[in-house]
């Protein structure tokens, strides 16, 4: 089968011919028609993560057909239009994973290749409503927003939301889940365009994080918010802790502008606030996250679509976070 190989930390993804995967006991072999790209997969290029080894396939979003399954796996799984969880081996408390757990791309081979051998416990049926390409947009992005929402932060119908960041995978579809569970949500972005584009979403309002005066135009806007679900950190956190209401909630899932400086815990505990961070998601989440989507018909937004062979274009377009929605690998 053709596979997106990485080579070693820098190189560019190669198109290379590898072995088709067998599957295991517990496993089953899914012919892959997609796979969607992560900022994970980029850090992985980069070389941002521990445990690395090479040649390596990347990719931990994938959508396709089963085809083949190992010893003690139901038979009727075989020719199943099937999305994958990348969330391998949870463990047994739904607080957080154990010591096994892992993301699939890293140190498991991942989705950007023309098949893959997974658990079968990590398969779930595709959602009718979603094509090919958008059933791979989803587990991801969709686990890490649907735990950051729900399972963390608790959030409940009338609420107001703000979710930063939008037009990466995570935050778009922290926008969508949010109203669909009936809250109010307002966004940041450094680009216009994108928060118009979240408007058209239903986005409430919203703020360019690069003005000076970012926070004060939201609280003009909402007022202090219920939930704030955010992936950066960074500098701006501090605002975030200031537009958080009195005893409300900040999920946060990444630190993508590092940790945040000067932070004042006593703005913190004084107004009986709640940090929360939050990782991907455990198998009952992600069958959450899965009867949401399938119940209020969502779908993905998808940026970009490109054939497996121009996986390394794919990471260049995430690298220059020109992106609104995922960016979605194609294959035969």
């Amino acid at each position: 089968m053709k596979a997106a190989v990485l080579q070693g930390v820098d190189r560019p993804l190669v198109i290379r011919q590898v072995a088709d995967p067998e599957p295991g006991k517990g496993f089953a072999r899914v012919r892959l028609q997609a796979a969607a790209v992560n900022h994970r997969d980029l850090w992985i290029q980069q070389g941002r993560y521990a445990g690395l080894k090479f040649p390596l396939i990347p990719g931990s979003d994938g959508a396709g057909v089963v085809e083949a399954v190992g010893a003690e796996v139901d038979r009727d799984w075989v020719g199943r239009p099937v999305i994958i969880n990348p969330s391998l081996a949870w463990g047994s408390d739904p607080r957080a994973q154990g010591a096994e757990f892992r993301i699939l791309g890293l140190p498991d081979d991942g989705t950007f290749a023309e098949a893959i051998a997974i658990p079968v416990a990590n398969l779930a049926p595709r959602p009718a409503h979603l094509a090919t390409e958008h059933a791979a947009a989803l587990p991801l992005a969709g686990l890490t927003a649907w735990r950051a929402l729900f399972a963390r932060g608790g959030l409940s119908a009338g609420e107001t939301v703000l979710v930063t960041g939008i037009g990466g995978g995570v935050a778009l579809l922290a926008l969508q889940f949010a109203l669909a569970a009936g809250a109010t949500v307002y966004v940041t972005s450094g680009s216009a365009d994108k928060l118009l584009q979240a408007r058209t979403l239903g986005a409430a309002g919203g703020a360019n994080y690069r003005d000076a005066d970012w926070a004060t135009q939201l609280e003009r806007q909402a007022g202090r918010f219920d939930l704030i679900v955010d992936g950066a950190m960074g500098e701006g956190f501090t605002r975030l802790i200031e537009l958080a209401r009195p005893g409300g909630r900040i999920a946060f899932y990444g630190a993508t502008a590092g940790n945040p400086p000067g932070f004042d815990a006593r703005r913190v505990f004084y107004r009986q606030l709640n940090l929360l961070g939050t990782t991907m998601g455990s198998p009952a989440d992600f069958a959450a996250m899965i009867r949401l989507v399938e119940a209020r018909h969502i779908v993905p937004v998808i940026d970009t679509l490109l054939p497996l062979e121009r996986a390394e274009q794919a990471l260049r377009r995430m690298e220059g976070a020109a992106q609104f929605g995922k960016i979605v690998l194609t294959l035969a």
